[in-house]
């Protein structure tokens, strides 16, 4: 069974694919499709406040481009973990904005100094929001902008057209619910019921709900484990285009 995956692929220098790879184990054959493409802004700004460390708590980061955003500044090698900037990363096993305010509030104190979160242009307000009702200072600053990749209408057509209706499709994001779905939607005509919505979280999955799409599956956490266990789940006993 086919599995299109609406994600870039990792680092070429840093192996196979997880996902690619997880999926494989229960002899899943699937795809990546880059979906997004980003554009660094504020840099300059970025730099300033890294320069004073003292005048901050800590980083959040809620997605790679913004750790990106930070290594760009530091002038840094593009590599994939916090650690490797000599960061030691917290809340890492969260999985969404909802959990990682809950663990920032329960060890932040409203008089501490305030966080420095690097974030893009369509971030929710989730995380803000919540922390700034518990009284936990937060700065937001925008170093990254979300736009549609721009092969992503003719990837999309050429893997269709080659591979046919793939039996899952999975969203890692809301941009990439935003920026695909039509098309996948029209690619796939009458067959469209056929195919096994999966989403990498519950954001992601209430994205997909919201334009009208049933969510087959939605990962436990954000891991390759938990997406491939899922749509291994959601596959079982269906009968899918091969």
């Amino acid at each position: 069974m086919k599995v299109l995956l609406l994600k870039d692929p990792k680092d070429k220098d840093s192996g196979p694919d997880p996902y690619i790879k997880e999926l494989g184990s229960y002899s899943l054959e699937a795809t990546l499709i880059p979906v997004l493409s980003f554009e660094f802004t504020s840099l300059d700004r970025l730099f300033d406040k890294l320069s004073h460390p003292e005048c901050y708590g800590g980083l959040v980061f809620t997605s790679p481009r913004a750790l990106e955003a930070i290594k760009i500044c530091l002038k840094e090698k593009s590599k994939k973990e916090v650690e490797e900037i000599g960061l030691i990363p917290q809340g890492e096993k969260a999985g969404n904005a909802e959990k990682l305010a809950e663990y920032i509030c329960s060890r932040e104190k409203p008089s501490s100094s305030a966080l420095l979160f690097p974030c893009g242009a369509l971030k929710r307000e989730v995380l803000p929001t919540a922390l700034r009702e518990k009284g936990i200072p937060l700065e937001s600053l925008t170093v990254y902008q979300t736009t549609q990749h721009p092969d992503l209408q003719e990837s999309l057509s050429s893997y269709f057209s080659q591979q046919g209706i793939p039996a899952s499709v999975v969203f890692f994001s809301p941009s990439g619910v935003k920026f695909c779905l039509q098309h996948i939607q029209k690619l796939s005509g009458d067959l469209i019921n056929q195919v096994k919505f999966a989403a990498i979280g519950p954001t992601t999955a209430e994205a997909l709900q919201g334009a009208g799409i049933a969510v087959s599956c939605t990962a436990g956490s954000p891991t390759p484990q938990d997406l491939a266990a899922a749509i291994h789940r959601a596959l079982q006993n269906c009968s899918v285009p091969q």
